[in-house]
């Protein structure tokens, strides 16, 4: 009788871990039209794994009722982008690991250009080697109700570079947090133009280019092609940066910012840039670690304003799976916490001994807010130090072993944070 017992709970291991076994490598999924909040039948699904160079891992079709069903052993094992193409646009999914189930998210698809506004515009210069390196970010929103995504294939996006500048670099950021490179379209005469998917939601559209900066001096002249952007212009200390309209505004990550008031369609503003910037440590081939002191004591004790949303260049896949990791472990937290909300007292007549008893039930909940703030924090912090570390990569003032070390970092420090 006593080896009976042992033998039910091996019986019931065993069914458990055959059961695991079997729903390892399978994901359930259904495809969503948020537009018309029907599911999408019969459209061709595509299972990618981002860690192993968006090799494909399964294609299958959404069924009658618009659901899905995949199998392959690498999934469950770590993230899988779920791709939907509808109405000749595609739509991403994230399935973070271990989790079986995952719905994703279509619209149906407009050219109406009034889909989309841009809300504001950055321009960040930096001089290097003789050359000033121009880096821009439109904040583009899409707010349609009832949701629709915009589309062109002709291109649905217009951007202007300074005369004789020349373009390096357009990508795209969406709600994944992922840069995707954009083709550009050339339309002449220093305008461009790119034919991208604006879901519902924000989109950041980036692009980098060099310009001529003869002794260390020049006049760019910055065109607009939408109206109601206000403009923000940052350059590193050092650089002198005038124009008419333009303001001062403190500082920001240690880099001299100014406002300007939103331009009309197609006017231009002529920006007067002088100077190279001070020279930073890290710049030095013997002076790395004292850029990293210098960096951090930056953080804590340089004056900031904060005038523009925190922008996030080039969130690789590394740092987007830590922060679902991140948030599902905190909904994990918070899901097992219990809340206690003491009921509000009638007529303002508690007694002294409700009124304690209500502050201790309240305890609890102040907790949950007290982690809740301190992640938010570190996360601002993180975003903001990658931020950072990408503009300085795309300015060309970091070597590529010291961005290679620097990311690394940065990703340990969210992996840490993500450990508690």
């Amino acid at each position: 009788m006593k080896a009976f017992w042992p033998r039910i709970l091996t019986t019931i291991l065993t069914a458990l871990f055959a059961a695991s076994v079997s729903l390892a490598g399978t994901v359930h999924g259904s495809v969503i039209n948020r537009t018309s909040g029907k599911p999408v039948p019969n459209t061709d699904v595509d299972l990618l794994s981002p860690t192993q160079g968006m090799a494909l891992l399964a294609t299958v079709k959404s069924d009658a009722q618009g659901q899905f069903t995949a199998t392959n052993d690498s999934i469950g094992a770590g993230p899988v982008l779920i791709r939907v193409t509808y109405q000749g646009v595609s739509f991403n999914g994230f399935l973070p690991p271990g989790r079986p189930q995952v719905d994703v998210e279509v619209f149906d698809v407009t050219k109406d250009p009034k889909v989309i506004f841009p809300a504001s515009h950055v321009v960040i210069f930096q001089p290097r080697d003789g050359k000033l390196i121009g880096a821009e970010e439109y904040n583009v929103a899409n707010d349609s109700n009832p949701p629709v995504a915009y589309f062109r294939s002709e291109g649905n996006f217009d951007f202007a570079v300074p005369e004789k500048a020349e373009l390096k670099h357009v990508t795209a950021t969406g709600s994944l947090g992922m840069d995707v490179p954009q083709a550009s379209i050339d339309k002449g005469k220093g305008l461009y133009a790119i034919a991208y998917a604006f879901h519902p939601g924000r989109t950041d559209i980036r692009l980098s280019y060099e310009l001529p900066y003869p002794g260390n001096s020049a006049n760019v002249k910055l065109p607009a092609t939408y109206s109601g952007m206000r403009m923000l212009l940052v350059a590193p200390p050092g650089v002198t940066l005038s124009g008419p309209g333009i303001t001062a505004a403190g500082q920001e990550q240690g880099m001299n910012v100014f406002l300007h008031e939103a331009l009309a369609a197609k006017a231009a503003l002529t920006v007067s840039i002088s100077g190279v910037g001070t020279p930073r440590a890290a710049e030095s081939a013997d002076g790395q670690g004292q850029q990293q002191g210098q960096e951090g004591n930056s953080r804590t004790q340089g004056p900031q304003v904060d005038v523009a949303p925190p922008r996030i260049d080039d969130l690789k896949w590394p740092m987007l799976f830590g922060l679902v990791a991140l948030f599902a472990l905190g909904a994990i937290l918070l899901s097992r916490k219990q809340v206690v909300v003491a009921p509000a007292a009638e007529h303002g007549d508690a007694s002294p001994a409700q009124s304690k008893k209500a502050a201790k039930a309240a305890k609890p909940h102040a907790g949950v807010e007290a982690v809740k703030e301190s992640v938010n924090a570190n996360l601002d912090s993180l975003k903001e130090e990658v931020f950072r570390l990408e503009l300085r990569k795309q300015a060309g003032t970091i070597s590529e072993e010291d961005y290679a070390r620097e990311k690394s970092r940065v990703e340990k420090l969210l992996r840490d944070l993500v450990r508690g």
